[in-house]
């Protein structure tokens, strides 16, 4: 026997249904929006802010004869009490180490003139060859691309050694300059900043043609036929038009060949020779032959400060671009 309560029951309309689906729609957009921009996060937190503070920890410790060869280490055995005895014993001293040590603010002044230098020059070669593929027919531009790419599928060590057999005094440049009469004897140019810079704009300069391809390949050039219509010089059609709508790709291709060019290691180890006074090789030097690792560790933190001014300015170039 069934009993019934007598109230009627009305059955949701059509328009309250969808209403409901389109809220549970929105609801599930709204947290996987939230879940993709959740992850770069969490790459940055774990592969770039975890392994920077192990650095600066280290660069505030002391060091020892042991492995790992400073103090204290922090061990989840110790405790509250542990932990907070370690960190009384942190001390700024090797900061102070690398103010009362000229070697290191010349290695930094050297690596930062070298990296900039090498920056221009990528740039001056690489500017010419963006502009020709953005002008290049559509047809040819993705062979052209990956004609630029090509030198990636070779090892980097590969090509940097491939550049000693080219540059050393009976390498193929001095070979060839030999038997076309232009001098008497072999150029010395392996282990001088002149192999340094080859090596580098060589080795990025994929880095600073595809950036500028891609704000290049999206100008209209019938702006410059127009400029020159009403009496504009191809000159200064390209100064007042073509180079500043491609200034987003000149800024990053320039960050992207500066940054990592400022703590190059293998290019003036291998084409600069051991007189080669860059930040890199110096913090090789303390990591592997000193054995010092937190003043290593604190030249590495203050090469990471130096290099995030150009970094801003780099995101506030992107954001006034992306605004325009």
């Amino acid at each position: 026997m069934t009993e019934t309560t007598g109230i009627p029951t009305t059955p949701a309309s059509p328009g309250t249904a969808a209403q409901g689906i389109s809220q549970q729609r929105g609801m599930v957009a709204s947290l996987t929006s939230r879940l993709v921009i959740l992850v770069p996060y969490l790459w940055l937190l774990l592969f770039f802010l975890v392994p920077f503070l192990i650095v600066f920890k280290i660069s505030l410790s002391t060091t020892t004869i042991a492995m790992p060869p400073y103090v204290p280490v922090f061990s989840l055995d110790d405790g509250l009490s542990g932990f907070l005895a370690g960190l009384r014993e942190l001390t700024v001293e090797n900061y102070l180490w690398l103010t009362q040590d000229a070697l290191y603010f010349n290695a930094y002044v050297s690596s930062v003139v070298i990296a900039a230098v090498s920056t221009f020059l990528t740039l001056l070669v690489g500017y010419p060859m963006a502009y020709g593929m953005a002008r290049a027919p559509a047809s040819m531009r993705a062979t052209l691309l990956m004609l630029v790419i090509l030198p990636f599928w070779t090892s980097f060590l590969i090509r940097v050694y491939a550049w000693i057999g080219i540059l050393k005094p009976e390498g193929l440049l001095n070979q060839f300059l030999l038997w076309l009469g232009i001098i008497d004897t072999p150029l010395q140019i392996m282990n001088t900043h002149t192999a340094i810079y080859i090596g580098i704009v060589y080795s990025y300069l994929p880095f600073m043609v595809l950036p500028l391809y891609a704000s290049l390949e999206k100008m209209d050039f019938s702006l410059i036929e127009a400029a020159q219509d009403l009496g504009c010089t191809p000159t200064a059609a390209f100064w007042k038009i073509t180079f500043p709508l491609s200034l987003p790709g000149v800024v990053a291709g320039s960050m992207l060949v500066f940054i990592p060019a400022v703590g190059e290691f293998v290019i003036p180890d291998l084409l600069g020779g051991s007189q080669t006074l860059m930040i890199g090789r110096t913090l090789w030097n303390e990591f592997f032959a000193n054995r010092d690792w937190p003043v290593s560790s604190a030249v590495a933190v203050i090469l990471l400060l130096i290099l995030v001014v150009p970094i801003v300015f780099f995101q506030r170039a992107q954001s006034r671009a992306q605004e325009g």
